[in-house]
């Protein structure tokens, strides 16, 4: 399943998912992976969470290559239950017309391997057009 954190930039999505992937992992018997542009959460964040900084990954240019890395973490590890995934509108080539493509492709991935994503976006839900929010849980509304 895909979940989603909305709302523009200030309104607490990336405390909010910190709390949630913080929760999870204390009762989780598989991984929780955090994914965020730069190393500034790592304190913040549970031990037990891998924190993937994409800064390290500058090469990762587009929404493809994105799903390919996130493939590549699923492969190294296969009991991933959820992977959160903060401000992916501030990831560099990714824009408001590349969600509804993005977020089909995790919900997919999210059945094949039975996983969860937790995706936050920093814009309102109006200016995401061609986003079907009915598919997708919307945690902070």
């Amino acid at each position: 399943m895909v979940k989603v954190l909305v709302g523009h930039k200030g309104s607490g999505k990336t405390k909010m998912m910190i709390d949630l992937a913080n929760q999870q992992v204390e009762k989780a018997s598989g991984s929780v992976i955090f994914i965020n542009k730069n190393s500034r959460l790592t304190t913040d964040l549970n031990y037990r969470i891998r924190v993937v900084c994409m800064e390290e990954y500058a090469q990762i240019t587009d929404s493809d290559e994105y799903i390919g890395f996130i493939y590549g973490i699923i492969s190294s590890d296969h009991d991933i239950e959820t992977i959160y995934i903060d401000s992916i509108l501030k990831f560099s080539n990714f824009s408001l017309g590349d969600l509804p493509k993005f977020l089909e492709r995790l919900d997919g991935i999210s059945k094949v391997h039975g996983m969860d994503f937790v995706v936050s976006l920093s814009a309102d839900p109006e200016e995401m057009i061609g986003v079907d929010f009915g598919k997708y849980e919307v945690l902070n509304q």
